[in-house]
């Protein structure tokens, strides 16, 4: 086993350490952290707490994963944080573990880009393939799936849920769910504005579906028609595509609401 550890890192002798991880300067890695094969800390990195590193992961100078929440309800319980492999954590980026209201749990999944001094708090868990860009802020318990995008200096409010292949606008302040496919305009409690067509086109979806998603959205996020009534119709045309029948199943189960299309608000 190959480990390289600079000098003035501070790492603990209990802490785990896997097959050619790299320890740059002035990190500090306590005693219950587990970090994977392949992982490099560049400088100045914290981890703290129980946290779990995956694979082959980057975290930049100034990070600090573990540390505990920035909740008032939490009393030293040994909650955790959970990580994937692949991802990127930039400069100065904020990672909370879980508490005992929430599951104990941060999570998050594999091939993430968290751009600096974005912040992720407790209890939150995210997929695979999601960007926050440099400032975006989770609260507390949101979920976010896979391939969504957060823009610069958005903030997503407490129990939220961001939809698959979501796209936030920047310096937006999100305070309803965001159903999966859909592009919201940037601002203050921005509304959405259609699918996010480059994304979808990026994940190789043909015109037929993209028409299908289309018009699902149309029934869902921009009819005046009674819900009930809007996810009945939307079934009937999202049978066997599965894609638009998540989208019918996100609006169905959505526990905080929905974010409405930009047109629809007041």
């Amino acid at each position: 086993m190959s480990v390289s550890i600079h000098p003035s890192a501070v790492v603990s002798d209990k802490a785990d350490l896997g097959e050619d991880v790299c320890v740059g300067p002035f990190c500090v890695i306590d005693e219950h952290v587990r970090v994977g094969d392949g992982t490099e800390l560049i400088s100045h990195v914290v981890l703290s707490g129980h946290t779990t590193l995956g694979k082959n992961n980057r975290i930049f100078p100034f990070a600090s994963l573990g540390h505990e929440p920035q909740d008032l309800k939490y009393h030293g319980e040994p909650s955790e944080v959970v990580m994937g492999d692949g991802n990127t954590i930039r400069e100065n980026v904020t990672i909370n573990p879980g508490t005992e209201g929430g599951g104990m749990m941060t999570r998050m999944g594999n091939n993430n880009l968290l751009m600096a001094y974005s912040h992720v708090a407790h209890d939150c868990v995210l997929g695979n393939d999601i960007v926050m860009a440099n400032c975006a802020t989770l609260a507390g318990h949101v979920h976010v799936d896979d391939g969504a995008i957060i823009g610069g200096m958005s903030a997503i409010h407490q129990f939220l849920r961001i939809g698959r292949y979501a796209m936030i606008g920047g310096m937006s302040g999100i305070v309803k769910d965001v159903p999966p496919f859909c592009l919201t305009a940037g601002g203050y409690r921005p509304g959405l504005a259609g699918l996010n067509l480059v994304g979808l086109k990026r994940q190789g979806l043909g015109l037929e579906r993209i028409r299908t998603l289309k018009e699902v959205y149309r029934i869902l996020l921009q009819s005046n028609d009674s819900l009930d009534q809007r996810l009945a119709e939307a079934k009937v045309l999202a049978e066997g595509d599965d894609l638009a029948e998540h989208l019918v199943e996100f609006v169905s189960t959505s526990k905080k609401g929905r974010t409405v299309h930009r047109k629809d608000q007041s």
